[in-house]
Protein backbone atom coordinates (compact mmCIF):
# COMPACT_ATOMS: atom_id res chain seq x y z
CA UNK A 1 0.00 0.00 0.00
CA UNK A 2 1.26 3.35 -0.66
CA UNK A 3 1.05 6.43 1.22
CA UNK A 4 1.16 9.38 -0.51
CA UNK A 5 1.64 12.97 1.55
CA UNK A 6 0.00 15.18 -0.95
CA UNK A 7 -1.61 14.78 -4.31
CA UNK A 8 1.53 15.78 -7.34
CA UNK A 9 0.54 18.31 -10.49
CA UNK A 10 0.79 16.85 -13.69
CA UNK A 11 4.39 18.52 -13.80
CA UNK A 12 5.55 16.34 -10.65
CA UNK A 13 4.51 13.21 -11.74
CA UNK A 14 6.39 14.06 -15.04
CA UNK A 15 9.21 15.00 -12.47
CA UNK A 16 8.70 11.37 -10.41
CA UNK A 17 8.28 9.49 -14.10
CA UNK A 18 11.82 10.76 -15.44
CA UNK A 19 13.08 9.99 -12.17
CA UNK A 20 12.15 6.92 -11.81
CA UNK A 21 13.05 5.56 -15.39
CA UNK A 22 16.12 6.85 -15.06
CA UNK A 23 16.89 5.04 -11.88
CA UNK A 24 14.82 1.73 -13.84
CA UNK A 25 17.23 1.85 -16.47
CA UNK A 26 20.11 1.23 -14.48
CA UNK A 27 21.08 -2.49 -14.34
CA UNK A 28 22.29 -2.47 -10.59
CA UNK A 29 19.33 -0.26 -9.32
CA UNK A 30 18.16 -1.15 -6.05
CA UNK A 31 14.33 -1.68 -4.62
CA UNK A 32 16.41 1.13 -1.84
CA UNK A 33 17.08 3.36 -4.87
CA UNK A 34 13.72 3.33 -6.47
CA UNK A 35 12.30 3.71 -2.99
CA UNK A 36 14.55 7.24 -2.46
CA UNK A 37 13.32 8.47 -5.90
CA UNK A 38 9.58 7.73 -4.54
CA UNK A 39 10.05 9.08 -1.25
CA UNK A 40 11.86 12.18 -2.58
CA UNK A 41 8.49 12.63 -5.21
CA UNK A 42 5.83 12.23 -2.17
CA UNK A 43 5.60 8.89 -0.59
CA UNK A 44 5.52 8.36 2.42
CA UNK A 45 6.25 5.50 4.81
CA UNK A 46 8.22 2.31 4.47
CA UNK A 47 8.44 1.22 0.80
CA UNK A 48 9.32 -2.67 0.49
CA UNK A 49 9.40 -3.27 -3.11
CA UNK A 50 9.75 -6.97 -3.66
CA UNK A 51 11.67 -8.54 -6.50
CA UNK A 52 8.53 -8.68 -8.62
CA UNK A 53 7.53 -5.21 -8.07
CA UNK A 54 11.06 -4.69 -9.57
CA UNK A 55 10.44 -6.13 -12.45
CA UNK A 56 7.29 -4.83 -12.26
CA UNK A 57 8.80 -0.92 -12.51
CA UNK A 58 11.30 -2.06 -14.76
CA UNK A 59 8.52 -3.03 -17.58
CA UNK A 60 7.25 0.02 -17.19
CA UNK A 61 9.97 2.59 -17.19
CA UNK A 62 10.84 0.61 -20.40
CA UNK A 63 7.78 1.46 -21.98
CA UNK A 64 7.27 5.13 -20.83
CA UNK A 65 10.60 5.51 -22.20
CA UNK A 66 9.59 5.04 -25.68
CA UNK A 67 7.13 8.02 -25.00
CA UNK A 68 10.41 10.05 -23.86
CA UNK A 69 12.06 9.26 -26.89
CA UNK A 70 9.38 10.20 -29.60
CA UNK A 71 9.89 12.36 -32.41
CA UNK A 72 7.63 14.89 -32.23
CA UNK A 73 3.95 15.02 -30.60
CA UNK A 74 2.43 12.77 -33.14
CA UNK A 75 4.53 9.91 -32.23
CA UNK A 76 4.87 10.70 -28.46
CA UNK A 77 0.69 10.71 -28.99
CA UNK A 78 0.70 7.39 -30.53
CA UNK A 79 3.11 5.83 -27.79
CA UNK A 80 0.51 6.89 -24.84
CA UNK A 81 -2.00 6.10 -26.52
CA UNK A 82 -0.96 2.19 -27.13
CA UNK A 83 0.11 2.12 -23.32
CA UNK A 84 -3.32 3.54 -22.52
CA UNK A 85 -5.24 0.87 -24.25
CA UNK A 86 -2.60 -1.99 -22.98
CA UNK A 87 -2.09 -1.36 -19.77
CA UNK A 88 -4.31 0.97 -17.68
CA UNK A 89 -7.93 0.46 -16.11
CA UNK A 90 -10.54 3.30 -16.61
CA UNK A 91 -10.00 6.71 -15.89
CA UNK A 92 -11.92 7.00 -12.27
CA UNK A 93 -11.29 9.73 -9.67
CA UNK A 94 -9.99 8.66 -6.03
CA UNK A 95 -9.73 10.22 -3.15
CA UNK A 96 -7.69 7.24 -1.17
CA UNK A 97 -11.01 7.15 1.52
CA UNK A 98 -10.50 10.94 2.04
CA UNK A 99 -7.01 11.02 2.85
CA UNK A 100 -6.45 13.46 -0.15
CA UNK A 101 -8.20 15.38 -2.42
CA UNK A 102 -10.06 13.91 -5.25
CA UNK A 103 -8.12 13.41 -8.10
CA UNK A 104 -7.58 11.04 -11.15
CA UNK A 105 -6.34 7.62 -11.26
CA UNK A 106 -6.19 5.43 -14.26
CA UNK A 107 -5.04 2.24 -12.23
CA UNK A 108 -7.33 -0.39 -11.39
CA UNK A 109 -7.62 0.22 -7.66
CA UNK A 110 -6.07 2.19 -4.43
CA UNK A 111 -3.63 -0.77 -4.18
CA UNK A 112 -2.63 -1.70 -7.42
CA UNK A 113 0.33 -3.16 -8.07
CA UNK A 114 4.03 -0.90 -8.10
CA UNK A 115 4.21 -1.02 -11.91
CA UNK A 116 0.27 -0.60 -12.56
CA UNK A 117 0.33 2.20 -10.61
CA UNK A 118 3.42 3.74 -12.38
CA UNK A 119 2.35 3.25 -15.77
CA UNK A 120 -0.91 4.47 -15.15
CA UNK A 121 0.26 7.63 -13.27
CA UNK A 122 2.36 8.42 -15.57
CA UNK A 123 0.35 7.73 -18.56
CA UNK A 124 -1.98 10.79 -17.40
CA UNK A 125 0.56 13.05 -16.49
CA UNK A 126 1.90 12.58 -19.98
CA UNK A 127 -1.36 13.00 -21.76
CA UNK A 128 -2.00 15.68 -19.94
CA UNK A 129 1.00 17.62 -21.27
CA UNK A 130 0.85 16.65 -24.58
CA UNK A 131 -3.07 18.21 -24.33
CA UNK A 132 -1.25 21.29 -22.90
CA UNK A 133 2.09 21.74 -25.35
CA UNK A 134 1.44 20.14 -28.27
CA UNK A 135 4.47 19.09 -28.21
CA UNK A 136 6.37 15.84 -27.08
CA UNK A 137 6.87 15.85 -23.39
CA UNK A 138 10.19 15.15 -22.91
CA UNK A 139 13.31 13.62 -24.00
CA UNK A 140 16.17 11.56 -24.01
CA UNK A 141 19.61 13.15 -23.07
CA UNK A 142 21.93 13.48 -26.68
CA UNK A 143 24.97 12.52 -24.36
CA UNK A 144 26.39 9.56 -25.88
CA UNK A 145 27.56 8.56 -21.87
CA UNK A 146 23.96 9.60 -20.61
CA UNK A 147 20.71 8.39 -22.04
CA UNK A 148 18.70 9.76 -19.14
CA UNK A 149 15.67 10.96 -19.84
CA UNK A 150 14.15 14.53 -18.93
CA UNK A 151 11.04 16.39 -19.01
CA UNK A 152 10.48 19.47 -21.06
CA UNK A 153 9.61 23.00 -19.93
CA UNK A 154 8.53 25.96 -21.37
CA UNK A 155 8.23 26.66 -25.14
CA UNK A 156 11.47 27.60 -26.52
CA UNK A 157 13.66 25.70 -28.25
CA UNK A 158 13.67 21.58 -27.20
CA UNK A 159 17.10 20.60 -24.87
CA UNK A 160 19.05 18.16 -26.23
CA UNK A 161 20.90 17.30 -23.12
CA UNK A 162 19.02 16.03 -19.47
CA UNK A 163 21.59 18.54 -17.71
CA UNK A 164 24.15 21.48 -18.43
CA UNK A 165 26.68 19.19 -16.94
CA UNK A 166 25.84 17.17 -20.11
CA UNK A 167 25.68 19.39 -22.62
CA UNK A 168 29.10 21.16 -21.73
CA UNK A 169 30.86 17.44 -21.30
CA UNK A 170 29.68 16.91 -24.87
CA UNK A 171 30.28 20.55 -25.98
CA UNK A 172 34.38 20.45 -24.60
CA UNK A 173 34.55 16.54 -25.83
CA UNK A 174 33.12 18.36 -29.69
CA UNK A 175 35.94 21.37 -29.05
CA UNK A 176 38.63 18.84 -28.07
CA UNK A 177 38.02 16.64 -31.46
CA UNK A 178 37.97 19.98 -33.18
CA UNK A 179 41.27 21.15 -32.08
CA UNK A 180 42.90 17.48 -32.51
CA UNK A 181 41.88 17.73 -36.25
CA UNK A 182 42.89 21.42 -37.08
CA UNK A 183 46.04 20.29 -35.58
CA UNK A 184 46.86 17.70 -37.38
CA UNK A 185 49.38 14.52 -36.82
Amino acid sequence: MRYIRRVLTPNETLERTAALINVLSLETATAGQVADVLHTHGETGELALSASDMEELRSAARALREVFAAEGADAAASAVNGLLRRSTGRLRLTSHDGSTPWHPHLDRDDDAPWGEWFLASSCLALAVRLWDRQRPPGGVCASTSCGNVFVLEGSGPARRYCSRRCATRERVAAHRRGRGAATGP
